[in-house]
Parts: C-alpha cells; sequence; structure tokens
C-alpha cells in the first residue's frame, strides 16, 4: 500500500509529516511517498526523507492519481479531488459542514474521505484527535503573540526603580486552547482569569492557579463531543454584560470560543473593546470561524480606540515544527489502528465507532450522519 503526502499550500508553514513519521511508516511496511520539498517551511531536506525511507515525489499528479491514501493537513482544492484514484483514502482536515461541494465531489469520485475535525473524543481515539492537538499549541501561541504585542511585562517584577505590576490575562472558553493558555500565561507570571459556559470547568482553571470569573446566564449545556452548546440571545446579552467589566480591567484578552460545526459566537463586542485600555491586545482565536470579536480581520492587526485587534487564522502555524510532529503523530496513529501488517492494508470498517465518527463519503455516498444532517 501507498501513501501520499503533498505538500501544503503556500501560506502553511506546517507539514504533514516529519521525517521521523515516516520511519515509523515504514517499520509497518507502508510504502510512503513524499511530493520534493515537502519540508522546505522547516529547512528539512528531501535527503532526510529519502534516508529514513520515503520516495520523493516530483510530479504531483501522478502521484495523487496512483496512491492508495492521501494525507495532508488542509482540504484540498475542488479540482485536485478529480485527479485522486477511485477508492482510495483521503485524510486531512476537511471543514465538512461548510465545504459540502468539496464534501460532494469526493462522493462521485468515490473517495473515502476522512475529516479530522470529526475524530471522536473517547479516550481510544484521543492519540489520533488532530483537532485537539492544534488547539492546544494554538491556545500555547496565542498568549505568546499576546505577549510580542502587549506593552508591558506579563510578570511582577521588583526592581530598585520600583515594582512592576504582572499583567492581566483573561481568558474567554475554557477547553483545550483555553486551558494551554491560561497555563501558558500563569508560567510567564500573568494574573489569570477565565470565563466558560460550563461551570463544571472551574476545578480546572483553579487546578491551573487561574480565577474562574462567575457569570450567571441560566442553564448551559454541552454537546456529546464536551464543546459548549450554542447560547440564546439572552444568554449572549447577560454574559456580554459580565464579561465588559472583567475586559476593562485586562491588559490582555483571548477569545477561543467555538460552537462545533457553526459559525463562532460573537462574544467581545465593540461596547466591550472601547471600555478596554489603551495599549491593551485582544487575540481572538475563532477568527477563521467568523470570529470571537468585533472588528477582527483574519490575519491582520487591527487597532480601534487604542486596543490591538489579534486575528491570526493559524496559531499552530507559529511554531510549526512541534504542530507538525503532533499531526503527523495523530495520522500514525489513526493508520496504525487500522493496520492490517499480515495483507497489508488497512481493515476500512465502518461499524468501527471512530471511523463511523470522522469518515465522511465512502463507497460514493456521503455516509457521515451529522453531515448528511447538514445537507
Amino acid at each position: 500500500m501507498q501513501i501520499f503526502f503533498p505538500k501544503e499550500n503556500e501560506f502553511e508553514s506546517r507539514v504533514s509529516v516529519l521525517p521521523e513519521t515516516v520511519n515509523k511508516l515504514v517499520e509497518l511496511g507502508i510504502d510512503v511517498e513524499v511530493e520534493a520539498s515537502i519540508g522546505k517551511t522547516l529547512h528539512i531536506s528531501d535527503d532526510l526523507y529519502a534516508s529514513l525511507g520515503a520516495s520523493i515525489s516530483k510530479d504531483r499528479d501522478s502521484s495523487l492519481s496512483s496512491s492508495d491514501v492521501i494525507c495532508r493537513i488542509n482540504k484540498p482544492e475542488k479540482e485536485e479531488i478529480r485527479l485522486i484514484k477511485k477508492n482510495s483514502i483521503h485524510i486531512s482536515f476537511l471543514d465538512p459542514f461548510n465545504e459540502i461541494e468539496l464534501v460532494e465531489e469526493f462522493a462521485r469520485s468515490n473517495i473515502s474521505a476522512i475529516s479530522m475535525e470529526l475524530i471522536p473524543r473517547i479516550a481510544r481515539a484521543q492519540k489520533m484527535d488532530a483537532l485537539s492537538s492544534q488547539a492546544n499549541l494554538g491556545g500555547y501561541a496565542a498568549v505568546i503573540e499576546a505577549s510580542s504585542c502587549l506593552s508591558k511585562s506579563f510578570p511582577m517584577m521588583m526592581t530598585a526603580a520600583g515594582t512592576i505590576s504582572p499583567s492581566k490575562v483573561f481568558i474567554i472558553g475554557v477547553g483545550v486552547a483555553g486551558l494551554q493558555a491560561i497555563a501558558t500565561a500563569k508560567r510567564l507570571g500573568a494574573r489569570v482569569e477565565a470565563f466558560d459556559t460550563r461551570p463544571e470547568v472551574e476545578e480546572q482553571v483553579k487546578s491551573l492557579g487561574a480565577r474562574f470569573v462567575q457569570i450567571d446566564i441560566g442553564e448551559t449545556e454541552q454537546t456529546e463531543q464536551g464543546y459548549a452548546k450554542e447560547l440564546s440571545k439572552e444568554q449572549i446579552k447577560m454574559q456580554r454584560e459580565g464579561m465588559k467589566k472583567v475586559c476593562a480591567q485586562s491588559d490582555v484578552v483571548i477569545t477561543t470560543a467555538q460552537v462545533f460545526g457553526r459559525p463562532a459566537p460573537r462574544i467581545v463586542t465593540m461596547e466591550m473593546i472601547e471600555a478596554m485600555k489603551p495599549g491593551s491586545v485582544i487575540i481572538d482565536m475563532a477568527v477563521s470561524n467568523g470570529g470571537n470579536v468585533d472588528g477582527s480581520i483574519s490575519d491582520e492587526h487591527v487597532i480601534h480606540n487604542g486596543v490591538t485587534i489579534v486575528g491570526l487564522s493559524n496559531l499552530p502555524g507559529k511554531v510549526a515544527f512541534d504542530a507538525s510532529l503532533v499531526y503527523g503523530n495523530n495520522l500514525f496513529n489513526l493508520l496504525e489502528e487500522y493496520w492490517d501488517a499480515e495483507n497489508k492494508e488497512l481493515n476500512f470498517d465502518l461499524s468501527d465507532e471512530i471511523l463511523s465518527g470522522c469518515v465522511v463519503t465512502h463507497d460514493g455516498d456521503i455516509v457521515n450522519a451529522m453531515v448528511k444532517d447538514r445537507i
């Protein structure tokens, strides 16, 4: 069986596989092919990939049309799907709820498409959960980005010329990214507060040394996958009123709130931004899904009333080597789970609870229940 790892687009600093992961795949008995210059953004040579068992492809189209499995980070262009061999497997982030035409093209082309966003959040699948591994690094990168934009130091400092107070950081949304952001900001010495619509995460926030902000918005729920459910208009209004005071006292606000399969909720309003101190910084981690913050623009720094609003669509790309390492491991763990060493093939059984959750198209049909419901 042959697996092909194509290069990502020109805007992507991460790569889908590092040489060490290639070596692990080769040891399973899989033929691995990588596109020439795949590791260029990380200064990894083709020779290193080749030394660990990969073949180097200089003809992308030919490799797409001959490979049994194609693995990448980002979704492909629609036109490229037509080049992929029928009955093959394509694995990447697909954004299937918003890319319906892409999903339909996979089905028409009789390709089994796996969406890494849909790996179920169950114990057995944790090692494959790329959404969490990337969000974890994104939370770290968000804090580092905030510290570089802020004109203050994060920790308290005692100097002969006086005491420097610690920066105040407010994290909105305590999922994987939010927890890492809290931990990173604390390690840098900031005074950290956090809020989430799920009161059950208060203990996790406190365990990291941060203060959990209590805002009464009534009953809230979370999905089976562990994501916060969408709030009502009245709950959103109550939440905003409660957060305005905290934002006004904060030097840094980091928003991480996303509702699975829907546009990100608008949480930080222009009124809240205008209540903040000039020189403050807001990091909108949900900018690629519509944004949590009024005025945030994807991949731009916007200054409003002296407040810098940062919208970076690929925060894991700020730590591209580590993001590539864990993503490649997620892919390897997924492939190894279903690898039949005796027959040298993947045992593709849609009754398996992981595959039934993440396979979007198979045998010419859209087979994922959540995606079918959305269509």
